[in-house]
């Protein structure tokens, strides 16, 4: 029989056990080993059987079990001391408040220390038992707000709560992904409804077309000291296909995903009012959105500034200079299938007239996705360029993809060469407490990994003995080699296996064999299967008599995504094989739970991606903080930090046109350095039975990468580089909307003067036709300026390099300083520069808008340059 209702019942905790609720209500548990080990005491074998998740702990304890430890003076002791821990570490003052107290708060950009941020991002992974994430996306917005609140930085992260969540996955008999969507309850998960004062749920609405308006509830997590706010719309009163609008995490039509997008956009500004005005929490000055998918909070905060809002009524200009102020835009696809772009007409039907924001234009909106540059599609809309025209400040997640984005999104800023195109980056980074192993973390005991000094943690790797780290490695291949044996068995009984088949199990995978992991998302260009080129070849690897290798492969593909699942089952395939089955796995259902076993285990990490498509990969970061070596493609952040001696570079044929030759050649490339460096290096030992180049490399990996690859580093440089000048810039605007205005009207006069200003001549002098180093080049530049006034314009001398063509490469530039002033709107722009290089060097003269609110030299998209 089927039940016609369901909920959870709750436990009364004895009043000496009040605080294991309040534990269990703050996911800092997730990350904080002394706590879970509290929960570990309440029940040692039902931890294990929840997957280490508290409220399912406390709702299935059993009461003489609870009056048991109630009447435990030891553990009545232990717990106050875990909540007044906890207490310490919300409430005290952190690496944030410390330097804004101090004043040092600001980077090289300056700014100001901000009240609050908000983050916004689709999927936020921050424990197994919230899955509430698809993959590296939301890992890494999980590790965002986790490394906030160890800082203190004061974060609210923006999200949706999805019925589903992702999906589970299984594989068939013959290897084929099978997907299932388990319903989560939110009662059972470690988040609380946001209720008003009067205890009714506190909601948002959103105007639909054709009505009535979308409802969500608000459930909050606390991460830490950061909340996590997430939008339900399972709401009573909302129709069939509103309450689906949360149904699951990147599934539905194109105008399933466009609701999920203005609920997450629209609806999470609004959430964010309510919140604050229900828990006096501050508000964000400074709104950063995680990818594309949250843009649409960007014509929310319009929509508040005008007369239709209640605002102060700012005209739709004036409103938009204060928003793009204080707004951080953050693309983390390098390729353009991984933006959403939806068809012009359905934008048009959510935003026109009586829309989800009402009194912004819709025609100003539609102008803001447009593609209306050269190679652009007119009749769709992209949500990364609505992105980067609502933000003032934007970035990719890794130097190379810095570059990768400034390529891809020059059509922008046609008038500027590439390298100026107002794209940064910010090398993303994990977070140690979720990641490491705690026995990593005891082998440099006392030392802290996220303290302000953590090149001392990783340092104190040195001083370790040899064989005090390799009988730790061993330990953590050993606890791999066990979970992936137990995975391996139930996903074989999905399978249809009977137990009398699975006998081999028990010796699949070897504790002293050389580990290779591989696991992440299933899309083409990761290249799940590069290591399959050669069967014959990666057999005799897998085999080899002294030297063997075995690897753990774990990975989703998008349900729709029949191409992903095809390579899945040709890698099962091979993995059934019983030759080589105890070699090589693959492990279904790769989430958190997975990954905290794996990430230490292994001994190398591989990643094969199509190089430049790999925007971070913070999956080899993650091995890294555990003492595993990195093998991979130079891509993403491997292309940042690779030196030589923390891991393998395998060589990239990028260029080639031919696929499957570059393919043959990197596959190769893999299976050398596997061959005739990784594994005769793992295998090269002492008489003690220590591989000390390996434990060399391993150290190094520790030294060089251990202080880059950390969340906290990451999060410290969004605060300094783009939080805080945000914050600067939006105060500057908003005191009074003075500074917006004038800021809206100065845009204006500049861009309908630009079409006569003009660099009309330019004389030089101080070098002959053969000058060497040390001279100096005098340049004055006549230019017309129309009915623009010199202060309004930044007039540049722009050398370096040249090359046969006169194509200025790697160049710097020098302000030039206004000379004299004649009829007309004509100046004389006087400036000089030293001649430090040798080599062929050109020059030009050029002219810019210029103030004091642009946060680059190519905001406005023009400049002036020689006839």
């Amino acid at each position: 029989m089927r039940a016609i209702r369901r909920f959870t019942v709750r436990p009364v905790l004895p009043a000496s056990l009040g605080a294991l609720n309040e534990l269990a209500g703050n996911l800092r548990w997730s990350w904080h080993p002394p706590t879970q080990d509290v929960f570990a005491a309440v029940d040692a074998e039902l931890w294990e059987s929840t997957g280490h998740d508290p409220v399912r702990l406390l709702a299935s304890v059993a009461g003489e079990r609870l009056a048991a430890l109630a009447a435990d003076e030891g553990f009545v002791a232990r717990l106050e001391a875990a909540r007044a821990d906890l207490a310490a570490y919300v409430d005290g003052d952190r690496w944030y408040q410390k330097r804004t107290a101090q004043g040092t708060l600001t980077g090289p950009a300056g700014g100001a220390a901000p009240r609050a941020i908000g983050y916004f991002s689709p999927e936020f992974g921050i424990t197994a038992v919230l899955p509430q994430y698809s993959g590296g996306l939301g890992i890494l917005a999980g590790d965002h707000l986790k490394a906030a609140s160890d800082l203190g930085v004061p974060i609210i992260g923006v999200g949706l709560l999805y019925r589903h969540g992702y999906f589970r996955q299984s594989l068939s008999r013959d290897g084929w992904q099978q997907e299932t969507y388990p319903v989560l309850d939110p009662d059972e998960l470690p988040i609380s409804l946001l209720r008003e004062e009067s205890g009714a749920p506190a909601t948002i609405s959103i105007a639909m077309p054709g009505g009535p308006d979308l409802l969500a509830r608000i459930w909050v997590a606390s991460v830490g000291r950061v909340p996590l706010l997430m939008l339900d719309t399972d709401v009573e009163g909302n129709p069939e296909h509103y309450v689906d609008v949360t149904d699951r995490l990147y599934g539905g039509t194109s105008e399933h995903r466009l609701r999920q997008e203005l609920l997450l956009g629209v609806g999470g500004v609004r959430a964010l009012r309510v919140f604050s005005r229900l828990t006096g929490h501050p508000e964000p000055e400074v709104f950063h959105t995680n990818e594309g998918h949250a843009g649409f909070l960007g014509l929310e905060r319009i929509r508040e500034l005008t007369a239709a809002a209640g605002g102060p009524g700012l005209d739709f200009d004036t409103a938009l200079e204060v928003g793009r102020a204080s707004t951080v835009f953050t693309t983390h696809t390098p390729v353009p299938a991984g933006i959403d772009r939806f068809e012009r007409t359905l934008v048009e039907q959510y935003f026109s007239e009586g829309g989800a924001t009402p009194g912004v234009p819709v025609e100003r909106i539609l102008a803001l996705g447009a593609e209306d540059y050269e190679g652009g599609d007119g009749a769709v809309f992209n949500m990364a360029v609505m992105g980067f025209r609502l933000a003032q400040r934007a970035n990719g997640v890794s130097q190379l993809h810095g570059e990768v984005s400034r390529g891809m999104f020059r059509g922008l800023w046609p008038a500027f060469d590439e390298a100026e195109v107002p794209i940064t980056s910010i090398t993303n980074g994990v977070h140690a407490p979720t990641w490491v192993a705690r026995e990593v973390f005891g082998l440099a005991e006392g030392a802290d990994p996220d303290s302000d000094d953590t090149g001392a943690f990783f340092a104190a790797a040195d001083d370790v003995p040899g064989a005090r780290v390799w009988e730790v490695k061993r330990a953590l291949r050993l606890r791999l080699v066990e979970d992936a044996r137990a995975r391996l068995a139930r996903s074989w009984a999905e399978r249809g296996a009977a137990p009398a088949e699975l006998g081999w199990i028990d010796s699949a995978l070897d504790p002293d064999v050389l580990t290779i992991g591989f696991a992440r998302r299933v899309p083409s260009y990761k290249r799940l299967t590069l290591m399959l080129r050669d069967p014959d070849r990666l057999k005799r690897l897998l085999l080899h008599p002294e030297r063997p290798v075995q690897l753990v492969i774990a990975g989703k593909s998008h349900p729709a995504d029949d191409g992903g699942k095809r390579l899945i089952q040709e890698m099962v395939r091979f993995a059934d094989d019983p030759e080589v089955r105890h070699r090589i796995v693959f492990l279904p259902n790769y989430d958190i739970a997975m990954a905290q076993p794996l990430y230490p285990g292994c001994d190398v990490w591989l990643n094969n991606p199509l190089r430049p498509y790999e925007a971070c990969g913070t999956s080899g970061m993650k091995a890294a903080l555990n003492g595993g070596l990195n093998l991979s493609i130079l891509d993403g952040w491997w292309d940042e930090w690779y030196d030589g001696r923390n891991g393998w570079a395998i060589p990239s044929a990028d260029g080639l046109d031919d696929a499957d030759r570059r393919d043959d050649l990197e596959a190769s490339a893999l299976y050398d350095l596997l061959e005739n460096q990784v594994a005769p290096r793992f295998y090269d030992v002492d008489a003690d039975g220590v591989p000390t180049g390996w434990v060399e490399m391993l150290r190094h990996t520790l030294r060089s990468l251990g202080p880059k690859v950390l969340a906290t580093r990451m999060v410290r440089d969004y605060v300094l580089e783009l939080y805080a000048p945000a914050t600067g810039h939006a105060r500057a605007l908003n005191s009074d909307y003075a500074g917006a205005v004038d800021l809206a009207a100065w845009k204006r006069r500049v861009l309908a003067a630009w079409p006569d200003v003009r660099v009309e001549h330019v004389e030089s002098s101080g070098v002959n036709d053969a000058p060497e180093v040390g001279a100096v080049l005098t340049t004055r530049a006549f230019v017309a300026l129309g009915g623009l006034d010199p202060q309004d314009v930044s007039v540049q001398l722009v050398h370096g390099r040249a090359d046969a063509e006169d194509r200025i490469l790697d160049h710097d530039h020098d302000e030039l300083t206004l000379a004299e002033t004649y009829e007309g709107g004509r100046h004389r722009f006087d400036g000089d520069v030293s001649l430090t290089h040798s080599g062929a060097f050109g020059y030009t003269v050029r002219v810019l808008p210029k103030h004091a609110l642009l946060a680059s030299d190519a905001e406005l998209g023009v400049v002036a340059l020689p006839l």
